[in-house]
């Protein structure tokens, strides 16, 4: 994912998912900010939204993860910090910077890092469209993208170059 153009297929490719999971998404309801490195976290998530947002450094998905409207922390400032939360962006980066070959990251200057170093792109979902559809939404974007870094070791994507297509879609 390196363009607009790709965030829009992302899109597309998701209402197919969704309509196929039976569920009719109106047309405004789903939406994305992209913001290349280096970019500024948000101030807040916008109100009557949640969101999926993803963190990309280089055109590898380093993390993907969800808030609901009363996630304002994790959406505006933990990924930033490792000491804000049990899980977050700062703290994997720490752990595994070796992961997508960097080094030097500290816990006194990973924020700044993440600022400067990684793109994040916020897809905004209305409310009224629902938490099943914000999790399909997540799923979808966790399979399609391969995060480095999501969740424990133990339920992370062996990390491949390409993603793994079933033999009948490509044709």
């Amino acid at each position: 994912m390196k363009t607009i153009g790709d965030l829009n297929a992302l899109l597309a490719d998701f209402k197919k998912v969704v309509a196929l999971a039976g569920v009719s998404l109106p047309p405004a309801s789903l939406s994305f900010e992209a913001s290349p490195a280096p970019h500024r976290p948000p101030s807040a998530l916008p109100k009557g939204k949640a969101a999926v947002y993803v963190f990309i450094r280089q055109g590898v998905c380093l993390k993907v993860g969800k808030v609901g409207s009363k996630s304002q922390a994790r959406f505006t400032s933990q990924h930033y910090s490792p000491a804000s939360s049990n899980s977050n962006l700062a703290k994997s980066l720490i752990a595994g910077q070796a992961k997508i070959g960097v080094s030097g990251v500290t816990e006194a200057n990973v924020g700044a890092w993440i600022k400067t170093n990684v793109d994040r792109v916020n897809f905004l979902l209305n409310l009224e469209c629902g938490i099943p559809v914000l999790s399909l939404l997540e799923s979808f974007l966790q399979c399609r993208l391969r995060p480095v870094f999501e969740g424990f070791e133990s339920q992370r994507w062996k990390h491949v170059a390409e993603p793994i297509i079933p033999p009948d879609a490509a044709r």
